[in-house]
């Protein structure tokens, strides 16, 4: 199963948890808010992957982001392409 890193301070991740559930996509959301492991998971992927160098270099935190069943990233914008 997918999973969607971000947090409900997050208006972006907000709107894509809505959107979400309206096209009934499955997923796991790890609230990186919630706590220092799920932080830590986070900025592990981030940290870890190529995906996230724009964002980084933009200066943004980089989430919604979703973490795809064959291990591809989506971000941004490109979180409410998936159908």
């Amino acid at each position: 199963m997918s999973k969607m890193y971000g947090s409900m301070l997050c208006p972006d991740c907000v709107e894509a948890k809505e959107y979400f559930e309206k096209i009934n996509y499955k997923y796991d959301f790890v609230n990186i808010t919630e706590s220092m492991t799920n932080l830590k998971e986070f900025l592990h992927l981030r940290d870890t992957r190529k995906e996230f160098e724009e964002v980084k270099s933009l200066g943004y935190v980089g989430i919604p982001a979703i973490l795809t069943d064959d291990n591809k990233i989506i971000l941004g914008d490109d979180v409410l392409k998936i159908k």
